[in-house]
């Protein structure tokens, strides 16, 4: 499996009910990964002005 180098966590919470933040290395848009079960979600992470938050680049 090849390893996408685009996306890196920034965040992880839990083992069952898990929650993750990704940020987009090329854009810096920060994304929420929620997954409870089987099943699981990924949305932009938005500001209190309902805007995506974006990261500064670059990371790290």
């Amino acid at each position: 499996m090849a390893k996408n180098e685009r996306f890196e966590k920034i965040y992880s919470q839990g083992k069952v009910n898990v929650t993750e933040i990704w940020v987009d290395k090329e854009t810096g848009v920060n994304y929420v990964f929620r997954a409870s079960g089987y099943a699981g979600g990924l949305t932009p992470l938005l500001g209190r002005d309902g805007k995506p938050v974006v990261a500064t680049l670059p990371l790290g």
